[in-house]
């Protein structure tokens, strides 16, 4: 029987036994592999967790279906307790499976599948009284790079994060954001098959967020298929082509930012050159915000759309009045109102 751990952000497993022995073999047999493309889709089907607890149950996720499609970004949002990280850990087997299934590359997940993915947990799984380096060169051999390789991976992705200088320094010194981008290290190691990661972005600053952001990047033209949560919806909108919304543990809205814009209210924005009090009685207009000139306005059709123009024209010049594409933070807020 295969053996399997987890270590801060990276699945080790042996396919060949339980021994130290047959570890190393495995490690030495994957030293110095060449990087390749990748061309697999991560998909859940009907994914269902159920916590039960003196007596009760509780579905945190309820029948999540959605796909982390091959060479490109999902975001993953959602509230507290939406069931973002329950999912997350459901897709890495950190967390049993109470319903649905997991796909890679169109089959049922495996073991040896999950240990080619990289993993960023909630938890921050670092060694706080370890050097920096030896930790994550230790994390690499893990993933069965050999040690050279592995310390010129670390030192290179170290010095892209600007944590050069501080490659020998304890974990425990470092300051939350530092800590989280050694962690973001130990998961993009070794060229990942996929890459699921909760919250990489958060306590980053704006520097770190591009080099981050340029690393995914770089993962995605290989064709790995990224799904990662955040909370900062407008750093989702700019870097995701997919979006996926979870609340209640069901997902709420699911496709690429121009699929959930369209699929939303259109609403248009009228500048006049006087109040533009009047539009609260024009048949088929309804007023979403008016201020002074200014109004956002949800049309019913073309033809209140010819009313209203008609009725600000007698009262004057419009300046404006166009649509309104909605932003991400506007689509969430609806689709968990």
């Amino acid at each position: 029987m295969p053996f399997f751990r987890y270590f801060a952000g990276v699945f080790f497993a042996s396919p060949s036994g339980g021994g130290a022995g047959s570890a190393s073999r495995w490690i030495r047999a994957r030293a110095g592999r060449p990087s390749v493309a990748v061309m697999s889709d991560l998909e859940v089907r009907d994914l269902t967790r159920v916590f039960a607890s003196g007596g009760t149950a509780r579905r945190a996720v309820d029948g999540v279906s959605f796909t982390a499609t091959s060479g490109l970004l999902t975001g993953f949002v959602g509230g507290n307790g939406a069931g973002k990280t329950t999912t997350m850990r459901m897709i890495m087997g950190v967390l049993a499976i109470t319903g649905g299934e997991v796909l890679f590359d169109g089959a049922p997940v495996t073991r040896a599948d999950r240990r080619e993915f990289g993993y960023m947990p909630e938890e921050r799984g670092l060694y706080p009284k370890q050097p920096v380096l030896d930790q994550l060169v230790y994390l690499a051999r893990l993933r069965g790079i050999a040690p050279a390789a592995a310390r010129r991976e670390v030192l290179e992705h170290l010095d892209r994060l600007g944590l050069a200088d501080r490659a020998k320094e304890h974990v425990e010194k470092l300051s939350l954001g530092n800590q989280q981008r050694v962690q973001i290290v130990a998961a993009i190691m070794g060229q990942p098959k996929a890459l699921v990661l909760d919250e990489p972005f958060s306590g980053l600053d704006p520097a770190a967020v591009d080099a981050m952001a340029d690393l995914l990047r770089e993962h995605t033209r290989r064709g790995v298929p990224v799904l990662f949560s955040s909370h900062q919806l407008d750093l989702v909108e700019r870097l995701c082509e997919r979006l996926v919304i979870l609340g209640g543990g069901r997902v709420l809205a699911n496709g690429t930012p121009d699929e959930l814009r369209s699929s939303g209210v259109t609403r248009h924005r009228l500048v006049l050159s006087g109040d533009a009090g009047f539009v609260r009685g024009v048949p088929g207009v309804r007023a979403v915000d008016v201020d002074g000139a200014v109004a956002l306005l949800e049309l019913d059709d073309d033809a209140a759309a010819s009313r209203l123009l008609s009725a600000a024209l007698e009262r004057g010049a419009v300046h404006e009045f166009f649509p309104v594409r909605p932003t991400l933070a506007q689509i969430y807020r609806e689709v968990t109102a």
